[in-house]
C-alpha cells in the first residue's frame, strides 16, 4: 500500500491541510462575493434573499470562526491520513481496484449518507438545550453571505467533520472521490449561503433543481429555525414535511425580478 503522507512529517502536512481547507473556503467565498455583488450586482441585486444589512464585523467574526472550523477539518484529515496509512481506512488509490461504475455510485452513495446524517444532526442541534450551546454560532448570521460558510461552533464543526472520515472505515472510495465530496461541500455550502438567488426561474420544480438546496432555501432557514434542515438535498425537507412553505413562492419572486417583502415579512 502506498503511504498518502509521510508521518514523519506530520506537522507540515497540517499546515498544507489548513493551507488547502481555509485557502479553498476563502477562494470560494471570496470568488462568489465578488461574483453576485461586484462583478455582476446590477443582474443580481434584485435576487438578494433578505434585504437586512449584516451585523458591523459579521464578516470578520464568521472568518474567525472558520479558522477555527478550517483547524478542526484539518485535525480530521490528518486522523483519516494516519488511519489509511495504518491500513484501517478503505481509501484505495488505484482506479482498477473496483469497477468503474463504483466510482461514481461511491460518491453519490456518501452524499445520501451524509445529507441523512446532517438533517438529523441538525434538527437535533435545534433542539433548545443543544441550541445555545451547539447551534447559535452558526445562526448569529441572520443575513448571511459565503463567509457563513465554515462559521460554526467548534463543537458543531467537529460533529460536521467526523462523517466524512468515518465513512471510509465502511465504504472504499477512491482517494480522488473524496476529494470531489469536499469539493461539492465547499461549492454548495457558498452558494447556499449567498443570500443571492443564482439558480434560474422555476428551477425549484425543474426535475433536477427541485431536489437541490439553493440560497433562497437555506436563507428561509436562518430567518424561521424551524425549517429547511438540509445540507445538498431537499428530499429530507420533503419526506419529514418540514420544508418551509415560503419557498416556492419567495424563489418565484425572486427569479421573476419582483420585489419580496421585507426580512420581517418573509423570515420571521
Amino acid at each position: 500500500m502506498t503511504q498518502i503522507f509521510d508521518s514523519d512529517s506530520l506537522w507540515l502536512t497540517g499546515l498544507l491541510f489548513f493551507s488547502a481547507i481555509f485557502g479553498r473556503y476563502v477562494l470560494f467565498s471570496l470568488g462568489f462575493w465578488w461574483l453576485f455583488n461586484v462583478s455582476m450586482k446590477q443582474q443580481f441585486t434584485h435576487r438578494a434573499v433578505h434585504t437586512r444589512p449584516r451585523k458591523p464585523g459579521q464578516d470578520w467574526r464568521e472568518i474567525g470562526w472558520s479558522v477555527l472550523t478550517s483547524l478542526i477539518f484539518t485535525g480530521m484529515a490528518l486522523a483519516m491520513i494516519q488511519a489509511y496509512n495504518a491500513g484501517y481506512s478503505l481509501i484505495y488509490t488505484d482506479f482498477d481496484a473496483y469497477p468503474l461504475v463504483w466510482y461514481p455510485f461511491s460518491i453519490l452513495l456518501v452524499l445520501f449518507i451524509h445529507e441523512t446524517y446532517y438533517y438529523w444532526l441538525h434538527r437535533w442541534m435545534h433542539r433548545p438545550g443543544v441550541y445555545k450551546l451547539v447551534h447559535k454560532t452558526h445562526h448569529d448570521s441572520l443575513t448571511t453571505s459565503p463567509w457563513t460558510a465554515f462559521s460554526f461552533h467548534p463543537t458543531e464543526s467537529t460533529l460536521q467533520a467526523i462523517i466524512i472520515p468515518l465513512l471510509t472505515f465502511v465504504i472504499p472510495l477512491h482517494l480522488s472521490a473524496v476529494g470531489i465530496i469536499l469539493f461539492i461541500m465547499t461549492v454548495t455550502s457558498a452558494i447556499n449561503h449567498l443570500n443571492t438567488e443564482i439558480y434560474p426561474a422555476n428551477f425549484n420544480n425543474h426535475w433536477l433543481g427541485r431536489w437541490l438546496i439553493g440560497a433562497t432555501h437555506h436563507s428561509l432557514h436562518h430567518t424561521q429555525f424551524r425549517f429547511n434542515y438540509g445540507l445538498y438535498f431537499t428530499f429530507w425537507d420533503k419526506w419529514m414535511h418540514t420544508e418551509s412553505p415560503d419557498f416556492h413562492r419567495l424563489f418565484k419572486e425572486k427569479t421573476k425580478g419582483m420585489k419580496s417583502g421585507s426580512p420581517e415579512q418573509v423570515g420571521e
